[in-house]
């Protein structure tokens, strides 16, 4: 039986099967432990199931001599050092898959209610400003027959392809094997939905120069990462008029604090990375995030991990 760290509450049973097998301590606190609190929680256990706002580096992974699996509850690992982890022979699961539809729906619940302006209308009634029907009243854009730009055509990036072509709408796209320029998409497209993972290389992707490539009546949705995205850019961009609009589940800094400037700037939705928040899919990542610490803990293959180089090089 092994100690096992949770770093907080997760939704369904999933961690009741983990405690059947192992000793489980979950911190229950609303926000994450703070770096040094879980250096302290992880410092003696062997398995550790994180969130993508844990920051495990490598003072953590150096500091916790027992570890021996790490189980990332997010479709990616840009919160772990996993070069530091591999170096351990400590395999790192992850939980894509199970969250593609969900995040795909809200992407493009983002995308309509941005071009529809769901959410000014709402503000509207409610602070009793709709006083009679009226012909120009909060006009929005179509979304049918327009051109959807996806940045990222993995798992997520497909099925927001599904939807855009359930719309009638043309879908281009960028990937790293077809599809077409960065910068021809963002000419091109009257939305662009960002689904490429955050990297050394992606980190500030969408910049001023990007932004100004945008039609002035182009929307931009990111449900990625935040980090793709430069804020202060994205801030002028939205207040001079380059684009028409953004919608986003992810930014950065995440979260926005108090009076941060994007929190002023006009036709801005912003959600709190809540994409793959149905109940289905948050229950499967945890099921997910469960079954890959059970495995390494067993010493067996995790059913997604993302370095599976670290166990043969453990064995």
């Amino acid at each position: 039986m092994a100690n096992v760290f949770v770093t907080r509450r997760i939704p369904g049973d999933a961690v009741e099967r983990l405690a059947a097998e192992h000793h489980v301590e979950v911190w229950h606190g609303r926000l994450q432990p703070s770096h040094a609190k879980l250096l302290e929680k992880a410092g003696g256990v062997e398995g550790l199931l994180c969130l993508l706002t844990d920051r495990i580096d490598r003072d953590v992974i150096e500091t916790c001599t027992r570890l021996r699996v790490i189980s990332n509850y997010a479709v990616g690992v840009d919160n772990v050092d996993v070069e530091a982890a591999t170096e351990r022979g400590i395999p790192v699961g992850f939980t894509p898959d199970v969250l593609t539809e969900a995040t795909a729906d809200a992407t493009f619940g983002l995308l309509l209610a941005c071009a529809r302006r769901v959410v000014e209308g709402n503000q509207v009634v409610r602070a009793g400003r709709w006083l009679t029907w009226e012909p120009t009243l909060l006009l929005g854009q179509d979304v049918h027959a327009k051109t959807l730009g996806i940045v990222g055509l993995g798992r997520i990036g497909q099925a927001v392809a599904r939807r855009g072509e359930g719309f009638g709408m043309e879908v281009i796209h960028t990937s790293r094997s077809s599809g077409i320029s960065l910068d021809e998409l963002l000419e091109r497209s009257d939305f662009v939905s960002l689904h490429a993972p955050l990297t050394q290389e992606s980190r500030g992707m969408i910049a001023g120069p990007e932004l100004r490539r945008m039609k002035p009546t182009a929307i931009l949705i990111n449900t990625s990462r935040g980090g793709l995205v430069d804020s202060g850019a994205l801030t002028r961009a939205l207040e001079r008029g380059w684009i028409a609009g953004a919608a986003l589940d992810v930014t950065d800094p995440e979260p926005v604090p108090r009076g941060h400037p994007l929190l002023d700037a006009p036709n801005l939705i912003l959600n709190p990375h809540i994409a793959s928040a149905s109940v289905e899919a948050r229950a499967a990542m945890s099921n997910l995030a469960v079954d890959n610490l059970l495995a390494g803990l067993a010493g067996e293959p995790m059913p997604k991990c993302f370095n599976a180089e670290a166990l043969a090089a453990r064995l």
